[in-house]
């Protein structure tokens, strides 16, 4: 008990009152506000009926005027019943209960329209966002273009329609978001892959293997399914980074992990391809050999595979012709590598209204770049030799005519091989017809041989060879014609040495492209009957000449040509090519540059898997 001495006015200083004061728990009690929330009051059914009342969100509306009242509490809500809707005691009964059904559902009607509405908008502002989102990564652009490219929305939506300018404020594309909208989309391609996957039939393996801008190895996993219906997808499986060694068995862990991850089927590979680096390519524990060991001991059979296109590019570098390469390559570096020399020598080419403005460099790494600068070099050939000479730097090379006949030939051959190259690539290829541009190529190869190993060699097929023993008719260069045959002659040895993988499935591959014109004998037993029952049958041999080679397939009843069909499904799984490899590590390159070297390994495979 507290004790409190009040002294009154006038009253003698000896004199005091002792009262007692309230504790400190009574006083908190006399002072704590009413809190209505806190008393436990609910909404009573009869409400609806007696005063036109619902529930709402915890809220007690009015279902005539639709106005709140703070407070569950009958008498405040019979005041505002009888205040304000006292008209409405005339209703009884059945009137009574189906007025308040009918205002019910109007109530409802309201909310129903405005909550469309506004998820509506919100749906609308989600969807720009992801497209913006999707667009930034196809187009290689760093995550934090989002905030860029709303400010330019906005800022021309101010001048062209100011009325729209809020809802285009809405749309969130921060950095984060951007991000967020990227791995959301990453995301459901993995999802609809993974459910995609169990469709597959068979399919076959595409990996490659390179190093980004900030030293991480990154595994690329290409897949390549075939379902029932003969459809044919080609997709990025998985970009896994490596932090470690990257031997063999470390890429087969890797491999495996994805695999398993996306529950895809051993027994359902029929084939990977690669490049040709051991860790790849290894007899003993290479990627290549470690998955082949594993389809066979899940029941399967795979085939391994080196790229048609690397394999081209190493047989186009089997013509080294370093008495020509050397002294046009020292030529082009001499021009380009010295910026005033550049520009002057640009500013030549233009006054005089040259064929090509500039020549080019080579790189060894990029696939038609050594046919591409010497087509250049050669089209300039005259001019870079008045602009060496002006610049006191003659090339002598130039004046000698075989040296030319070298160059042309040179140039000639590159430009059949570009060709073949450029053949080689693109997406949804099938093993087939790259096999056949291999072949056809080769063919060509023989052509040329034996056209320059005639008495009167025929230079047809060699256009810039014929402009220089056109340009120098005195002079011998017919003599060198031996020494071309001779290089193509061991340019087709190099082909049939580089493409024995393929050789080996040869006769698989033509059954699978020309199926009336194989032999029954030289097919595998479990499909001689069926194929002898397919060339007989007339109507589907017709087929075969007017469709594309996966349509006729497709059209096969499948009752009747159940062996061929599975052995069409097996050919059109294969990869001819890590085209997509490259292609993808191009775009990987551009995505993770010297400028972007923070990008996290997560985030540059969701990136990657968007664009």
């Amino acid at each position: 008990m507290a004790v409190a001495l009040w002294l009154y006015p006038g009253c003698r200083p000896w004199r005091c009152v002792i009262v007692s004061a309230p504790s400190i728990s009574n006083m908190a009690t006399v002072n704590k506000k009413r809190k209505v929330d806190c008393e436990g009051r609910r909404f009573q059914d009869s409400w609806k009926l007696d005063y036109f009342f619902t529930e709402i969100r915890n809220n007690c509306v009015c279902l005539i005027c639709q106005e709140n009242v703070a407070v569950f509490k009958e008498f405040n809500i019979k005041r505002h019943y009888q205040t304000k809707h006292a008209s409405y005691d005339k209703l009884t009964g059945n009137g009574r209960g189906e007025k308040v059904k009918q205002l019910e559902a109007v109530l409802t009607a309201q909310q129903r329209f405005f909550t469309r509405a506004r998820e509506s908008n919100e749906n609308a502002t989600k969807a720009r966002s992801y497209e913006v989102a999707m667009l930034i990564a196809k187009h290689c652009k760093p995550f934090t273009e989002g905030e860029f490219i709303k400010d330019c929305v906005i800022t021309i939506v101010k001048k062209v329609c100011p009325s729209k300018k809020q809802e285009f404020a809405n749309i969130c594309l921060a950095r984060n978001t951007v991000v967020w909208r990227i791995e959301d989309v990453s995301s459901d391609i993995k999802r609809q892959l993974e459910a995609k996957g169990t469709e597959f039939d068979f399919f076959s393996l595409a990996c490659d293997e390179s190093t980004d801008a900030s030293d991480t190895a990154q595994l690329l996993i290409f897949l390549r399914g075939v379902d029932n219906d003969m459809n044919v997808s080609e997709e990025l499986l998985d970009l896994q980074s490596l932090k470690g060694q990257t031997r063999g068995t470390d890429l087969f862990v890797s491999l495996c992990s994805t695999v398993d991850e996306m529950k895809l089927q051993w027994n359902k590979v029929t084939g990977i391809i690669s490049d040709g680096a051991p860790a790849m390519a290894g007899k003993q524990s290479g990627l290549s050999t470690l998955v082949c060991n594993k389809v066979s001991e899940e029941g399967g059979s795979a085939i391994k595979l080196h790229c048609f296109i690397l394999q081209e590019v190493l047989c186009a570098k089997y013509m080294k012709y370093d008495n020509v390469m050397k002294p046009v390559i020292k030529a082009i570096n001499y021009i380009c590598s010295k910026t005033l020399c550049h520009r002057q020598f640009q500013q030549f080419l233009l006054d005089i209204q040259a064929e090509y403005e500039d020549v080019l460099y080579h790189s060894d790494v990029r696939w038609l770049s050594r046919g591409s600068a010497l087509q250049h070099f050669f089209s300039l050939r005259e001019e870079i030799g008045q602009f060496l000479t002006k610049k006191g730097q003659p090339m002598p090379q130039l004046n000698d005519p075989v040296w030319l006949a070298d160059l042309g030939f040179l140039v000639d051959i590159m430009r059949h091989l570009n060709a073949l190259n450029t053949s080689l690539q693109g997406q949804n290829a099938v093993v087939s017809q790259l096999y056949s541009h291999i072949k056809a190529f080769q063919t060509k190869l023989l052509l040329f041989q034996r056209h320059l190993s005639q008495a009167q060699p025929n230079t047809a097929h060699f256009s810039s060879l014929q402009e220089i023993m056109t340009s120098f008719p005195q002079n011998n260069i017919s003599a060198q014609m031996t020494k071309y045959a001779a290089d193509i002659s061991s340019l087709v040895e190099e082909f049939q040495q580089r493409f024995r993988d393929f050789a080996a499935i040869e006769k698989e591959i033509a059954l699978f492209s020309s199926p009336f014109s194989v032999d029954p004998d030289d097919a595998p037993y479990h499909l001689q009957l069926e194929l002898i029952e397919l060339q007989c049958d007339a109507e589907h041999h017709s087929r075969h000449q007017q469709l594309p080679l996966v349509n006729f397939y497709r059209q096969l009843d499948e009752g009747r040509f159940q062996a061929v069909r599975t052995f069409a499904k097996k050919m059109l799984s294969l990869f001819g090519s890590t085209y997509m490899c490259e292609k993808t590590f191009s775009v990987m390159n551009i995505n993770k540059s010297r400028m972007r070297t923070r990008l996290s390994d997560s985030h540059l495979m969701h990136q990657n898997h968007c664009s």
